[in-house]
């Protein structure tokens, strides 16, 4: 398959959309983290980080990754599929850690799923009313 055709699936634009929102959100999690870690504790910059990019992804989410708009129902939805994706990261991290899988690669393994995961639960919540 060539790239063209590739690029032409809109569910591979979507996916890439998807990568790129993640990567800014996690970056404005962090900065924001560092910069009120020199006036909070750790853990309420970590949280209000959390908090301010968990919006930030839901609206980016919303308009650039699937060109939908907000409502209600998305957010509960991209609120819920959080829910899940963490619970699969914990119960995935926890299993690998179980059958001796290093503890430096473990990550690796956990993010590579739940990424695919989450892309696929958040696509059928962004997309179902369109369809």
């Amino acid at each position: 398959m060539k790239i063209n055709q590739l690029w032409s699936d809109e569910r591979v634009r979507q996916f890439a959309r998807f990568g790129v929102v993640g990567l800014l959100s996690s970056a404005a999690h962090y900065a924001i983290y560092y910069l009120l870690l020199f006036v909070l504790k750790a853990t309420i910059a970590y949280v209000i980080g959390y908090v301010v990019s968990f919006v930030g992804n839901y609206f980016f989410t919303n308009c650039y990754t699937f060109r939908t708009h907000p409502s209600w129902k998305h957010f509960i939805g991209f609120a819920g599929s959080h829910a899940i994706n963490f619970g699969l990261h914990v119960t995935l991290f926890s299993l690998f850690l179980c059958l001796g899988v290093d503890e430096l690669i473990i990550p690796i393994f956990v993010m590579g799923i739940c990424v695919i995961v989450q892309f696929t639960i958040l696509r059928w919540v962004f997309t179902k009313q369109k369809e």
